[in-house]
């Protein structure tokens, strides 16, 4: 019943200030929220002490970040999110604690300035429907991670991951994939080609 009425006044002091929120949906106590630039589907969780933040300007430069939380999607705590163009979770997934997804690198190549000072290269980031990323995994720039993923905790995902696939590793590899054929998970190559039996 707490969590109820909690629900029902979050919905209604945030509602107009998101870019979109479904009334079903949950955010907890956060640490940093940014929610003209979120948008939150039916039934969406947000846990205590999240970053979840669309980055408008950087040195200057102006920006267009959209999150998009689909329905289901749960975001355990202390997880951080920063956007300048394009997260996109799919429906029913769930990012566990303590990851990291972002779209924005720093650039480095000027040896005569901090890294944390110079622009920001930005590659849209896409985790498909009914995924579930561990604990304290790393999703970087340019990503698209594919429907039904597993991303083993720790992981560090640096290239595409595509659908039915269980990705760990830092980078994180591909070590099994669904087949459909016979019906059950198989081990793979890194790639994703099947080996053995």
């Amino acid at each position: 019943m707490i969590r109820r009425i909690k629900k029902l006044l979050m919905y209604f002091f945030y509602r107009r200030k998101f870019n979109g929120l479904h009334r079903s949906s949950f955010i907890a106590d956060y640490r940093m929220l940014s929610p003209r630039y979120i948008r939150v589907g039916k039934g969406c969780i947000i846990w205590y002490n999240c970053r979840v933040e669309g980055v408008r300007t950087y040195n200057q430069m102006v920006y267009e970040p959209l999150i998009v939380l689909e329905d289901g999607v749960k975001i355990q705590q202390n997880c951080h999110i920063t956007c300048a163009k394009s997260i996109v979770i799919g429906q029913n997934t769930c990012i566990s604690a303590n990851v990291t997804i972002t779209d924005i690198n720093h650039q480095y190549q000027n040896i005569n300035e901090a890294v944390e000072k110079q622009n920001l290269e930005v590659k849209s980031v896409a985790i498909g429907a009914d995924c579930k990323v561990y604990n304290g995994a790393v999703i970087l720039p340019g990503v698209t991670i594919g429907k039904h993923c597993v991303i083993g905790a720790n992981s560090v995902v640096v290239r595409n991951i595509p659908d039915y696939c269980v990705a760990v590793g830092a980078p994180a590899k591909i070590i099994k994939r669904y087949d459909f054929e016979s019906k059950t998970w198989k081990k793979t190559d890194y790639n994703g080609n099947f080996i053995g039996d």
